[in-house]
């Protein structure tokens, strides 16, 4: 697991929308610290410590650590509610859940894939099908997957790479556990499958044909004996 990222904050005693925005025009980003066994306390946030993790992926859930004035050490934490503006797309809202190694949620954790470069399928011009970016599982708090790796080099085109492939780390376990789903396939590349569409199309057509004029030959036929009668 990669360090976990420190925010620091001071309590905020301004809440409501009005609180919110003027936390905001100071140049911080208001939140809320929950869970555990205390109360919840307004809080607001660095607004560059927020900003840099959002960036970077890191403002997703998993764990971080808080600095609350004038109490000791760093709390671990969870990001759990960030909210996005709509316009700018950048946090102005987070919420924290306070955690500890007893903690236990679920959680999406993005999937990685390796070895591409070995795939018999994607050296032939196939295309890497991604079906699920993430995977949902339920971990401990404290040690929750930063990644999977999900390895594909022995994918041809036509294969696929099941959640049954995936490690898990002890204690984490799989939200959906009644199927083997696909995560990602190898397709074929674009012009085989419009080759073979093609090929389709004509194949249905000249069945379509010889149909058109069996059918003809019938009427044809009934039109004769008809006129034999007459």
């Amino acid at each position: 697991m990669a360090e976990a990222d420190v925010f620091h904050c001071e309590p905020r005693a301004a809440t409501g929308t009005g609180g919110a925005r003027q936390t905001r025009r100071d140049g911080w980003i208001p939140g809320v610290l929950y869970g555990g066994n205390a109360e919840p306390v307004a809080i607001r946030l660095k607004a560059n410590e927020i900003n840099n993790a959002y960036l970077r992926g890191r403002l997703r859930p998993q764990l971080a650590k808080i600095d609350v004035p004038g109490e000791d050490g760093q709390q671990p934490v969870i990001p759990r509610d960030v909210q996005i503006h709509p316009v700018k797309g950048m946090p102005v809202h987070v919420d924290f859940l306070r955690v500890d190694d007893k903690t236990r949620i679920d959680v999406e954790v993005p999937v990685r894939f390796i070895n591409e470069e070995e795939s018999p399928g994607l050296k032939r011009g196939g295309v890497l099908n991604v079906v699920r970016h993430v995977i949902d599982v339920y971990a401990p708090a404290t040690a929750i997957p930063d990644h999977f790796d999900v390895d594909v080099g022995e994918l041809d085109i036509g294969d696929a790479a099941h959640v049954s492939v995936v490690t898990l780390p002890e204690g984490v376990t799989l939200v959906t556990t009644d199927r083997d789903y696909t995560i990602a396939t190898i397709a074929a590349p674009s012009s085989v499958r419009s080759a073979a569409d093609d090929e389709e199309d004509a194949e249905a057509a000249a069945e379509g044909a010889e149909g058109e004029a069996a059918e003809g030959e019938a009427e044809g036929g009934e039109e004769g004996g008809d006129a034999g009668k007459e």
